[in-house]
């Protein structure tokens, strides 16, 4: 909030009107051990010119960098246009459309935005929407055991985000779900079938698939969707919204398709602020639409035979009641969906796929410049979208150091989360880079691996 409007008069008129004498006599429950005694660090006030000029420089601490690393938060454009819609006040400022006479606008925005996401991902029903892509897949894989009734085990390839994995542990660990790791094929990069083997004949509730998975390698999904459907389990995706533009949605994959999809929505006209906040979705068949958390919006007509939208299926209490919540939903991923319908709208399907394109066509023109530097070479032979993996024969750290010295951010090391690959690095390549920016970063690769490659000379034998 910008500022609070009561003026001391307004406060004095309240409390006199429900009896107490301060504020400080409203909140006479709490100890005062658990009180503050005031805030002790805040500088002395400034001028709001003064403030703009402070928060500026604190910003250009942080430096600008082109930027190489993607793992699940990925550099796109965003047309000006997008924010511009998307902080106006009827979108900026309104809150969860739980009221339909009052929200219509937003409902049928909200409408839209499933409809599109709804054709991306070839399935029958989405929602609208997640806290995140991490949380996205949590959720799912509660639906999935929902669903499935008596399995309690989920598949989780390795080759799923790390981080991602991370979050879905956190969130099902104590309620017995068990989440079992499948290894990577480490020739390909993509889940290696045949340690599926090892569960045939378990009960399981779920097999999650990545597309692109998080080495930036395309899994072969129709074969996993035919293995985990002959033996009676459900499909979760995980997918890049982009990428769909060019490869086949989840719906279509296999015979039959995935039942859920999930991702992270950021690529659709969310930047990377820091991190946060985006927004996660999900979509699934139509039997299991009673299982999906988050909110559906669905079209209706009122009694005089107008359109209108409204929540559909679920009860309010599903979102705001602790013991009765399906999902955490915050009115921050509502505006950021606001967002990626007016992207998604404003690039059409044409517009997406040619935005794909020029992030494969760039990824692979980035790798072919890397992988003909000595020391540098490519970790994985599957099919890849827009990342990949490099190994270095000299040591990661060291090496994003010095690119970081240039302002290069040239990837994310993978040497903690997958330490048997030994030194290596993802790297992203979005339709965001030039080509001088390609030949910028191999060249100063080039260079720093040369450095370090290099090896010592021979020491000069004379004679006596």
């Amino acid at each position: 909030m910008p500022f609070i409007p009561h003026t001391e008069e307004d406060i004095r008129a309240m409390l006199q009107s429900i009896g107490a004498e301060s504020i400080d006599q409203l909140f006479d429950e709490i100890p005062p051990a658990l009180r503050s005694s005031g805030a002790t660090r805040v500088p002395p006030a400034m001028t709001e010119m003064e403030i703009t000029r402070l928060m500026r420089s604190r910003a250009e601490r942080d430096g600008t960098y082109l930027n190489f690393i993607g793992a699940g938060a990925y550099e796109h454009h965003i047309p000006a246009a997008v924010w511009q819609i998307t902080t106006r006040g009827e979108f900026y400022s309104s809150y969860t459309p739980y009221q339909a006479e009052a929200s219509q606008g937003t409902l049928q925005l909200l409408y839209e935005y499933q409809t599109m996401m709804a054709s991306l991902l070839a399935l029958d029903v989405t929602n609208a929407s997640l806290y995140d892509g991490a949380s996205a897949l949590g959720e799912a894989v509660l639906m999935a055991v929902r669903a499935h009734r008596s399995a309690q085990r989920v598949l989780m390839p390795r080759t799923v985000h790390p981080t991602w994995r991370r979050v879905v542990r956190t969130i099902v660990r104590n309620q017995g779900i068990v989440l079992s790791e499948v290894d990577y094929d480490p020739a390909a990069g993509h889940t290696a079938q045949d340690a599926l083997a090892a569960f045939e004949g378990q009960d399981i509730a779920a097999l999650v698939i990545p597309q692109p998975n998080f080495f930036g390698v395309l899994e072969p999904v129709d074969e996993l969707v035919a293995w985990a459907h002959a033996h009676h389990i459900l499909v979760i995706a995980v997918v890049n919204p982009v990428a769909l533009a060019l490869l086949r949605p989840p719906g279509e994959w296999g015979s039959d398709g995935a039942d859920i999809a999930v991702g992270d929505g950021q690529p659709l006209g969310v930047p990377l602020a820091s991190g946060g906040p985006y927004f996660g979705f999900m979509a699934c068949r139509k039997h299991l639409v009673r299982q999906m958390p988050g909110r559906i919006v669905g079209a209706a007509r009122d009694v005089d035979g107008r359109p209108g939208y409204t929540l559909t299926l679920q009860a309010r209490e599903q979102h705001i009641r602790r013991s009765k919540a399906t999902s955490n939903i915050c009115t921050n991923q509502g505006l950021l969906v606001v967002a990626a319908t007016i992207h998604m709208a404003l690039l059409g399907p044409a517009g997406l796929a040619g935005v794909a394109r020029a992030c494969h066509s760039n990824a692979f023109d980035l790798l072919a410049h890397l992988t003909a530097i000595e020391g540098v070479e490519r970790m994985f032979s599957a099919p890849v979208f827009h990342e990949f993996v490099l190994r270095l024969k000299t040591p990661v750290a060291p090496v994003l150091h010095a690119l970081k010295a240039q302002g290069i951010l040239g990837g994310l090391s993978l040497t903690h989360d997958y330490p048997e690959l030994g030194q290596a690095l993802l790297v992203c390549a979005t339709e965001t880079k030039s080509e001088e920016d390609l030949k910028h970063y191999s060249d100063n690769m080039a260079r720093i691996v040369g450095k370090r490659f290099r090896p010592a000379p021979c020491a000069l034998k004379t004679k006596s």
